[in-house]
């Protein structure tokens, strides 16, 4: 079966990492070493080519390896296709994909699925409606083909609306906008409801695991869709037309949605600790993972039911051993290629290496496999 994976890795003078390649496992891949050792930068590297952007600098140039012109990341993914980016100080961002040149980064997407969970997770209830707006729309645009579309062209006609309510035009150019934009709107809240009615369930069974004490717990949907849900969003931007012209832009809209799973009909965010809520964004993603692959399934795509990365960013935050050995089981029972960072060695113990499974070792930029020893 050909897996939508990373078979192998190179990186070069990106931040302390001035020349290493890995060949990562199919599944786990634990990440261990020191803080500033260069653990994050593994997974930077990662990110930057499923992406085309970092988690850790808006400007590229501050990756660059203080002293170089350029860093380079090249990786081979199912059939030893290859993707590569470079960027230059000079010459800026360039990405292909099979000796071709990327041009819009959804390219890049949906051949590298990647969820990105941080150390700091916890922006899922601290950072409001826009970051768990992007997570939904990661598995909507991954499951639903016609999502992008609606997406793409919503945003479009959003910003001519905006720029028609800053230019104080007539009601009648405002609303010249209106039906384009409710007739995507729409179409994007029905995807995304619809979306999240399925991933509950994949969530309910995920996080029941991860933690065992809300095994008898009830979940349940809360989605807000943007707009008063009494009414359609083309009567919206109608009756609210001078509000907005107040504002200068438009208030309602799928734009403005937010959701969660609600817990024992609570807001996860009031009633869980840290380490809970850190255990809930982690089933979440992996929730999102299996809707993606039952999805492939689901369309008679058995070559691509096992596709998508996950990187964790400093697994033992926020986690006591047994909760991390419960994530690790999880994720070995996941059809997904993960990559994890620690700075607890100890951890290596739990993975036996394996074409499934590989510890590496990080020290000052430097990578070794487990049976390695770092000079």
């Amino acid at each position: 079966m050909d897996l939508l994976v990373l078979n192998q890795l190179t990186i070069s003078n990106l931040r302390n990492i001035s020349d290493v390649t890995i060949r990562p496992a199919h599944g786990i891949n634990l990440i261990l070493g020191d803080n500033g050792s260069g653990k994050t930068t593994l997974l930077e590297a990662i990110h930057l080519l499923a992406l085309g952007r970092s988690f850790r600098t808006r400007t590229l140039k501050n990756a660059v390896q203080f002293g170089q012109q350029k860093l380079q990341i090249v990786a081979k993914i199912k059939n030893d296709i290859p993707v590569g980016l470079l960027f230059d100080l000079t010459d800026g961002l360039q990405i292909r994909l099979n000796s071709a040149r990327v041009k819009k980064l959804s390219e890049l997407a949906s051949q590298l699925p990647l969820q990105m969970i941080p150390a700091n997770c916890h922006q899922f209830f601290e950072q409001g409606p826009r970051y768990r707006r992007q997570l939904l729309d990661w598995g909507v645009f991954h499951v639903e083909p016609d999502f992008n579309y609606h997406w793409q062209s919503y945003r479009r006609v959003l910003q001519q609306r905006n720029s028609a309510l800053r230019q104080c035009k007539q009601n009648d150019e405002i609303q010249l906008w209106d039906n384009h934009l409710a007739n995507h709107g729409e179409q994007i809240s029905r995807l995304r409801q619809q979306y999240l009615e399925s991933l509950l369930d994949h969530f309910k069974a995920i996080f029941s695991r991860l933690c065992p004490e809300y095994l008898s717990a009830t979940y349940s949907l809360r989605y807000q869709s943007g707009w008063q849900k009494e009414q359609s969003l083309k009567d919206v931007l109608s009756t609210t037309v001078e509000r907005d012209k107040q504002l200068a832009y438009t208030r309602s809209g799928c734009h403005a949605a937010d959701w969660t799973f609600k817990v024992n009909d609570s807001d996860p965010s009031t009633i869980f600790s840290r380490g809970q809520q850190k255990l809930f964004f982690l089933a979440l993603c992996m929730a999102q993972q299996q809707a993606v692959v039952v999805n492939s399934i689901a369309k008679g795509n058995a070559a691509m039911s096992e596709i998508g990365i996950i990187i964790i960013d400093d697994i033992s935050s926020e986690l006591d051993d047994q909760h991390q050995m419960l994530v690790l089981t999880e994720l070995a029972n996941l059809h997904a290629q993960s990559f994890i960072t620690s700075t607890d060695l100890s951890l290596s113990k739990s993975i036996k290496t394996t074409e499934q499974n590989a510890v590496f070792h990080v020290k000052q930029g430097v990578v070794s496999n487990k049976d390695e020893t770092l000079s």
